[in-house]
């Protein structure tokens, strides 16, 4: 709209003061055509009536006086030459256009005279911008026989039309500034309402993720393509929530065949020794042996220590499976993860936090959860021959989140296995099944946050939980 607004407005503006001129132009040339009729026919009657014999050599004579009364009643200057161009007698005295070059007539302009079938012709000539009109034309006797050549230039006059473009240009302009201002408003306005849609859009496709719900658009009374663009998102939403749910149940069918494998694996280790040690008193056992007591009660602590083994091995994989759905609330982050380290009794940890209050929409119970893994993790990461043992928790709030970090000095994560950490079947620790890690980051993640570390080798690890917060 501005765009076309300043492009007519100029156009108008060119077009106006071309319009102007060329009127000025007609003006000028029709202004000099009626004083040329109007000479020429009180010259005529002059020669008519004239005592003095019409010849070209007595035209000074017949004009000597009449030429200062013809230039004065018809206010314009007059010119009269032989037809050789020569000047006879002129009305200079009166009228003065001290420009124009009047002793003689060019033989170019005597030409065109002589070749033309109106044997008439109007010189123009723009002499340091001012701009002249001659017109010269033959003077006749009653037979229509040439006697010499007039000429009355003219120097026209542009202060009126000058004046007139000055304040067109004035009032267009600032009507035209007015339009131009009003074009703005109008197109902000306009611009707003036709992408305030295209806006929400935009605001709902950055906020898409495949890890949750997204919520369709609906706007009523929308223009044709906005409406097309709102289906093509909606459509969107539901291949991509059934991506999604596909994409889900492939991974919980490979977590579960992973899950299974080592499942399996983990519960044959300890059968084996099982196995041996039946096996081993079933040879050697005899109730005539004095040790017979000894031996079986070796038996039943190995029998229960792998029993052990096997029901911790069962109880891992009854959590990670056993994932409860989210019972979601408003929570205040920094006095739940202070509620999760009062169960544990170790006095180097230590808890900061930047505000008393930051609220979240969250699972407690998950939150504690996370908070416990992460912190008992950081206590088993510091050796016991370190003097000073310190974890820091801290809680801060960034922009629309909240940032927890755990830091220990510990003996860090070796580099080899940094991108291996939060595999659901990985772990460094003789006891476990590495599950730890892997449930809280499926925990965060399906909060649309994030969870990583950073860690050097014999001086400690910090561990970044991030999840977004919705007042």
């Amino acid at each position: 709209m501005i765009f076309l607004t300043v492009v007519s407005s100029v156009l108008i503006g060119m077009v106006t003061m071309y319009q102007f001129k060329k009127e000025a132009r007609n003006y000028h040339q029709d202004r000099l055509i009626r004083k040329e009729n109007a000479v020429n026919e009180h010259l005529n009657f002059i020669l008519q009536t004239t005592d003095i014999p019409v010849t070209t050599e007595n035209l000074p004579f017949i004009f000597k006086d009449k030429i200062f009364e013809l230039s004065t009643i018809h206010n314009i200057q007059i010119n009269i030459y032989d037809l050789k161009g020569t000047l006879l007698i002129t009305s200079k005295g009166n009228f003065i256009v001290d420009k124009i070059n009047n002793e003689v007539i060019s033989p170019n302009i005597l030409k065109i005279i002589e070749t033309t079938s109106t044997k008439r012709f109007i010189d123009l000539r723009i002499i340091e911008g001012v701009t002249y009109r001659s017109a010269y034309n033959y003077i006749k006797d009653s037979q229509f026989k040439p006697l010499g050549i007039i000429s009355m230039p003219v120097a026209e006059e542009t202060s009126f039309y000058d004046s007139q473009v000055n304040n067109f240009l004035l009032l267009f302009s600032q009507i035209y500034l007015f339009i131009i201002i009003l074009a703005i408003f109008l197109a902000f306005i306009l611009s707003s309402y036709i992408t305030k849609t295209i806006k929400l859009i935009s605001d709902r496709i950055q906020k898409t993720n495949i890890n949750r719900k997204n919520e369709k658009i609906k706007v009523e009374n929308a223009s044709y393509e906005i409406d097309t663009l709102i289906n093509s998102y909606n459509q969107m939403v539901d291949k991509l929530e059934e991506s999604a749910d596909k994409l889900a149940q492939s991974e919980r069918e490979f977590a579960w065949r992973e899950m299974a494998k080592q499942v399996a694996h983990e519960i044959k280790n300890p059968l084996t020794p099982m196995k041996l040690t039946v096996q081993s008193l079933q040879r050697k056992f005899s109730t005539d042996d004095p040790k017979a007591n000894e031996k079986i009660k070796d038996f039943c602590d190995t029998m229960v220590q792998q029993i052990d083994t096997m029901s911790a091995v069962a109880s891992a994989f009854s959590n990670f499976a056993s994932m409860p759905a989210q019972q979601n609330s408003k929570i205040n982050v920094v006095k739940v993860v202070q509620l999760a380290l009062d169960i544990f009794n170790e006095d180097f940890i230590q808890f900061t936090a930047t505000e008393e209050e930051i609220i979240g929409i969250f699972d407690q119970s998950q939150i504690i959860r996370i908070i416990n893994n992460l912190v008992k993790n950081a206590i088993e990461g510091i050796p016991n021959y370190e003097p000073f043992p310190r974890i820091l928790v801290k809680v801060t709030k960034e922009s629309q989140s909240v940032l927890i970090t755990i830091s220990d000095n510990g003996s860090g994560i070796p580099e080899d296995i940094k991108d291996k950490i939060f595999e659901p079947k990985f772990t460094t620790k003789t006891s476990g099944m590495g599950l730890g890690l892997a449930m809280i980051k499926n925990m965060i993640e399906s909060y649309g946050g994030s969870i990583y570390f950073t860690s050097t080798p014999n001086k400690g690890t910090t561990f970044y939980v991030k999840l977004p917060i919705t007042n």
